[in-house]
């Protein structure tokens, strides 16, 4: 990337005294190394698990840095505006320092978040389509009620204060060479970055982007909310403060797609016993996908932001994961509207070894017999070749059967 010499500074001192400011509320956060992905990708492959962070995400590190260096500016409230994970991160910052907190959210942001918030005792209150809407309405009240407003990464308090993971990636990884971040607003990757390359310069460090939503590859996004899996970095345009600093400091960034993003998810929860959001998990979609390259020595660390996933998601990507894995058949069966039909088809893929999950009558919008019936069958398996032997065999008892998926 081209080099910018405009970028603020922010020093070792500045990350090393937000790494004090945290001292018994951040948590060290554990790097677990991914046997799976090293032999996969041919790599030494480590995780860090910020996910199991407080709040479930590394916000609280730049939130609570920046709520104590306000002092007495706090004293009326903080506010912000966010997707969830700065949100939650402020409101428990706000809470330690016994201040008032407010947050706007966009339409649509995760429920569990917003609930979180307001565990935390802060008032949660709509704040538009999107993160710089909520941002707008944010601004707003701050100068409505004299509150201090807390932006969730373009704020130099808050960078330094996401810096601190950077150090604990040096203390806990002796060979690390590379390291893949999230990035959204660029807080993060910027004090992460700055973090590692003042002690280390030689660590690459790369930042990803999700497609639908990278302004740092392709510039200021279009209006309007963003559908993805990975809402935490969905954010429009970079900062005035971290794009200086990440083309200062960061080495590169990529972008993944959002089922590469659906495929990391799961990979985490199956291999590494990990539940980790979709913004979380773009650093492992990027190795998967080969974006990014493991190191040729030493070890690559992949930065897991954040496991705030509405557990409404988890079914779909589930289901999602076991077709694409083979593990579950979706099939259009034609039956005579007679009794017994279905009964002795099901018998068929029972025998067989089938784990029977729904049964679907369907006769609307099709061209069927008047003494016919359609059946949508969904059924758990062992693999593509146990899929082959089931349709075969319902075949060869007459049944007129379809694929739908699986196969």
């Amino acid at each position: 990337m081209a080099k910018s010499n405009d970028a603020v500074e922010i020093a070792l001192d500045d990350i090393r005294a937000a790494r004090s400011v945290g001292a018994g509320i951040v948590e060290h956060t554990p790097v677990t190394p991914s046997a799976y992905l090293s032999e996969r990708l041919g790599g030494k492959i480590v995780l860090k698990a910020e996910n199991l962070q407080r709040t479930g995400a590394f916000k609280i590190r730049g939130a609570l840095n920046k709520v104590t260096r306000l002092g007495n500016a706090a004293r009326n409230g903080v506010v912000a505006g966010s997707a969830g994970n700065h949100a939650q991160a402020l409101a428990l910052a706000a809470r330690q320092l016994g201040v008032p907190c407010e947050i706007f959210v966009p339409r649509g942001a995760s429920l569990s978040k917003i609930a979180a918030c307001r565990n935390y005792g802060a008032t949660v209150l709509e704040g538009g389509d999107n993160v710089e809407a909520a941002l707008t309405m944010a601004r707003q009240r701050s100068e409505e009620a004299n509150t201090a407003f807390c932006h969730p990464y373009d704020d130099v308090d808050v960078i330094a204060g996401q810096g601190t993971l950077g150090l604990e990636l040096l203390e806990d990884i002796e060979d690390l060479e590379q390291v893949i971040v999230p990035l959204g607003g660029g807080g993060l990757l910027s004090g992460v970055a700055i973090a590692l390359k003042l002690q280390k310069p030689s660590i690459r460090v790369i930042g990803v982007q999700i497609s639908s939503c990278a302004p740092y590859i392709y510039g200021q996004m279009p209006p309007g909310p963003v559908l993805t899996l990975a809402d935490g970095i969905a954010v429009k345009h970079p900062g005035v403060i971290t794009e200086p600093l990440i083309r200062k400091w960061v080495d590169d960034i990529v972008e993944v797609d959002e089922d590469s993003v659906a495929d990391a998810m799961m990979l985490l929860m199956e291999r590494a016993k990990l539940y980790v959001e979709g913004a979380g998990a773009v650093g492992v979609s990027a190795l998967l996908t080969a974006r990014v390259t493991p190191a040729k020595t030493g070890a690559t660390c992949i930065v897991l932001s954040g496991g705030n996933v509405d557990i409404g998601l988890i079914p779909n990507l589930v289901r999602r994961h076991e077709t694409i894995a083979g593990r579950r058949l979706i099939v259009f069966v034609r039956i005579a509207d007679r009794p017994g039909g279905l009964a002795r088809l099901l018998t068929i893929f029972a025998d067989l070894g089938a784990n029977l999950i729904e049964v679907q009558h369907v006769r609307d919008g099709l061209d069927l017999h008047v003494r016919e019936t359609g059946v949508q069958v969904t059924l758990e398996i062992r693999g593509p070749e146990h899929a082959d032997s089931l349709i075969d065999a319902a075949k060869a008892e007459g049944y007129d059967v379809t694929s739908i998926k699986g196969r």
